[in-house]
Order: structure tokens, then C-alpha cells, then sequence
């Protein structure tokens, strides 16, 4: 009877080993920039579907995402908001540089509530007494560091700064501050205005006041167990399914179809925050 039980109990640890296997097997992780949050979760969701791999997604700014890979030495797949952080998780060894793909392209814009009751239509307008002004916080979020850079590049960034009201943690809050009426405007994405044409929208740069085109950039860290997983995820964000979610959330596919806010901007690359900025 004692050896029949200690039977039944092994087959039951046995069983219960391969099952959590087999379940690790097909989940992988990716530490995302919140700047793609609602395309990627929609995009998620139609991969596992089709391919039974469920993608555990976790999104915050993309400073911070990178951070918590390197503390912790786990994730699948690294999908900052940015080429910046990008170029840093590759000098960290943090990813494999061959497996970077674009998922998609973004434009820096002026975001205000809809109806821009503030009337804000240039970027020298934001320094104007009273203007609440919100922006990403530039140490861990992509679409901050790309605000302090316009403001800038334009000379109008100790001006800007005495109406910065707060910085928000991630892209997605960035917005948010949009919709709960905390700010007047925020120096943010176009696709913010996708994301709640009921409740943000758009007021475009000049052209010669855009610095950098950004996009968004994926590829499989190294620290994955999960490789192929991992690249299969990021080969149908890249495919035409994929790029199609991304559209449908006013995400841009192309370099040439981003350009056309801002012909002479760089894409690419990485700046540097003023060492006096904080």
C-alpha cells in the first residue's frame, strides 16, 4: 500500500514538472515602452490564437522596462518606445543586436484636450503664462527625452520648463493627463489622438521643428530561453497582419509615410539629456 501511494505521488510530481514545462514553453515575456501599448496588446492576443503562445506583456516607461530586465535577467523580447533605449539595451548586452526589427514609426507632436480650449497651435505657445504643460519624465520615457530635445533644439526649453506641471512615468500616462484635464497640453505622439480622438487631439510642428523621427523597435534579449518563441512574436508584429493592428491604431508603418510630417529630420539615433536638466 506505502509503496503504491509513494507511486501515485511521483506520477503526480511528474505530471505536475511536465505540465509547468509545457507551459513555460509557451509563454514568453516582453518588457514593452507603453508608447505601443494598445496596438501590442491587441497584436498579443491575435499571435496567441494562432500560434498557442501567450506573450506575458508588461509596459511602463521604457527606461524603466530596461532597468528591470537587467535587474532581474529575464525577459523574452524588449520592445522600448524609442531607437534611444534601443541603442542602450544593445551597449548593455542586454539584447541581440541582429534580431532588431521597426515595428512601427512615430511623430512628436503638440497633444492638447480636444477642442484645444487653451487655442495652443505652436510650440512657442506653450510658454505662455498659465499653459499647463505635461511631459514624460526624460530619465525613463522615451517621449520625454524627445520633448526636452525639441524644446531644445528650438531654444525654448528654459521658457517651456516654468510651465512644466509634471512628469509622468510612461507614454501612456503622458496621455492620460490629457484626458483627465490635468494639463492643457503635452508634447507627445501623434498616435495619442488615435488612441482617444473622443478625448486628445493633434497640433502638428513645423517641420523645421522636428529634431528625430522616432519608431519603435523590438528584438529578443538575451536574456530569453524562449529565442525562438521570441523571434516568431516579433516576425508577426513585422508581418502584414501584424503592421495592419498597428494601422488600426494610427500607427505609421513606413519611413517614406513619416517623413512627410518632417522630410530633414534624423531617424534614429540617441540624445542625451543636459547635465543640467535635472
Amino acid at each position: 500500500m506505502k509503496k503504491s501511494m509513494c507511486f501515485f505521488v511521483a506520477l503526480i510530481v511528474l505530471f505536475t514538472f511536465i505540465g509547468i514545462t509545457e507551459a513555460g514553453a509557451e509563454k514568453i515575456t516582453a518588457f514593452c515602452g507603453s508608447a505601443s501599448k494598445p496596438a501590442t496588446e491587441e497584436a498579443a492576443g491575435v499571435f496567441q490564437k494562432k500560434t498557442g503562445i501567450a506573450v506575458e506583456l508588461h509596459f511602463s516607461g521604457s527606461g524603466t522596462m530596461l532597468s528591470q530586465m537587467k535587474l532581474s535577467k529575464r525577459g523574452d523580447v524588449y520592445m522600448p518606445g524609442s531607437p534611444d533605449y534601443m541603442t542602450k539595451a544593445v551597449r548593455d548586452g542586454v539584447v541581440d543586436k541582429g534580431t532588431v526589427k521597426i515595428i512601427a514609426y512615430l511623430v512628436p507632436a503638440i497633444d492638447v484636450q480636444k477642442g484645444n480650449p487653451g487655442n495652443i497651435r505652436t510650440l512657442s505657445d506653450l510658454a505662455r503664462p498659465g499653459v499647463r504643460v505635461g511631459i514624460g519624465n526624460p530619465n525613463a520615457v522615451c517621449v520625454g527625452l524627445y520633448a526636452v530635445e525639441i524644446l531644445e533644439r528650438n531654444g525654448l526649453l528654459s521658457e517651456v520648463r516654468e510651465n512644466i506641471v509634471t512628469h509622468a512615468p510612461s507614454c501612456s500616462s503622458t496621455a492620460a493627463l490629457l484626458v483627465m484635464k490635468k494639463v492643457d497640453a503635452v508634447i507627445g505622439w501623434r498616435v495619442f489622438s488615435e488612441w482617444r480622438p473622443d478625448k486628445i487631439e493633434a497640433v502638428f510642428l513645423k517641420e523645421d521643428e522636428v529634431p528625430r523621427l522616432a519608431y519603435i523597435p523590438a528584438a529578443v534579449s538575451h536574456y530569453s530561453r524562449n529565442k525562438e518563441k521570441a523571434g516568431r512574436f516579433i516576425d508577426f508584429l513585422t508581418s502584414s497582419e501584424g503592421q495592419k493592428i498597428y494601422a488600426g491604431w494610427g500607427y505609421i508603418a513606413g519611413e517614406g509615410e513619416a517623413r512627410k510630417y518632417a522630410p530633414k529630420a534624423k531617424i534614429g539615433g540617441e540624445y542625451r539629456l543636459p547635465a543640467d536638466y535635472n
